[in-house]
């Protein structure tokens, strides 16, 4: 009776999920592009389960950094195989991923959370140390990595040497590292708001449960992340089909693979856990691009592939109005409607201006 929990559904779909992406049942019939869209959402469901048994297991602020690692290693994975496979837009896939991927977080997850917050209770509190430590180090990893590839003159265009590359890699691992260091040991209280008011108190998962948790919270995710890669024709060709731009693509990508992390971080909302929905949003923008820009210039140098870094000069106005935005809306660590609304209102821009340049 105590291993019931193993025929739960959020067991038992990611692993059907596993089965059919890798049994080679996702091809180009309308049926299975059907099941597969199924079956990736399914997962994304489950992943959030299991990613809330770890987090209530382990305690805050270790569940949030489990759930934005392990995503984050699986984009990179995913990132990688597209680079290495050789395939039109190789050249500017992993910028447009990271770059997607943290305008989706910060304007997208963020701006939600704070709207439906803010509907439901009027005001939510954080605290401000928190939101200060993630954004110093989120904006000083976005720059050296995103904008100074602009401006330095070794390399022509958007591009970093190979010894740029290391440097800006080691810089980016340093500052993130200090983070966590920070976040987990000498600044832990910054991160654990006691003034969430739901907060719940029930009995902690078993150690077995929480270990099964952990293994199929990592399998939901390569499900999601993989059946994404499978479905990414299907999704190119309703984009070609639009006549929108292919930076287009990644965008969509880039919102399946935070699914479980926007879900998780809404419900942490509605719940009253602002702090929670802070920690997953910010850290997970932190992670996003602190792990996975290093790891793709290891591949990079590695294999001596060129790829673009540099984003151009509307993206960097957009990314400059978000994260401006970001810092107003969390300076005073209470929240309301309006922040939300105006963050949502910066995402609709980011993407329209996507799919009309």
């Amino acid at each position: 009776m105590k291993l019931k929990f193993l025929l739960h559904w959020t067991i038992i779909l990611p692993i059907i999920a596993s089965v059919f992406y890798l049994g080679g049942f996702l091809d180009d019939s309308v049926a299975t592009n059907v099941a597969g869209a199924i079956l990736l959402f399914g997962s994304v469901l489950a992943a959030v389960h299991h990613a809330e048994v770890v987090a209530h297991k382990v305690g805050e602020p270790y569940g949030t950094i489990i759930l934005a690692i392990c995503i984050t290693i699986l984009e990179v994975g995913l990132i990688i195989s597209f680079m290495l496979s050789g395939s039109e837009g190789a050249l500017t896939y992993a910028r447009d991923t990271v770059f997607a991927a943290v305008m989706l977080i910060l304007n997208g997850i963020l701006g939600i959370c704070i709207l439906v917050g803010g509907v439901r209770y009027r005001e939510q509190f954080f605290a401000r140390s928190s939101a200060t430590t993630y954004l110093v180090s989120l904006v000083a990893i976005l720059v050296l990595t995103l904008v100074l590839p602009n401006y330095t003159s070794s390399a022509a265009g958007p591009f970093y040497t190979n010894s740029q590359l290391a440097f800006v890699s080691i810089a980016c691992l340093i500052i993130y590292s200090t983070f966590l260091m920070v976040q987990t040991v000498r600044h832990r209280n910054y991160f654990v708001d006691d003034r969430d008011g739901n907060e719940k108190h029930d009995e902690k998962p078993s150690l077995i449960a929480t270990i099964v948790s952990l293994v199929m919270l990592i399998v939901c995710l390569a499900v999601v992340i993989f059946m994404a890669k499978g479905l990414s024709p299907v999704i190119e060709g309703f984009v070609k089909a639009m006549g929108a731009p292919k930076a287009l693509v990644g965008v969509i990508i880039a919102s399946v693979v935070l699914l479980p992390e926007g879900l998780a971080a809404v419900r942490a909302a509605r719940n009253n856990q602002i702090q929670s929905s802070v920690n997953l949003a910010l850290g997970s923008a932190l992670a996003s691009i602190g792990l996975t820009i290093p790891a793709i210039s290891a591949v990079c140098i590695m294999f001596d592939i060129p790829f673009t870094l540099g984003i151009d000069h509307k993206s960097i106005i957009l990314l400059a109005l978000s994260v401006f935005t970001v810092v107003i809306s969390l300076s005073r660590g209470k929240t309301n409607v309006l922040y939300g609304a105006v963050l949502l209102v910066n995402l609709a821009a980011y993407i329209f201006t996507v799919v009309f340049p």
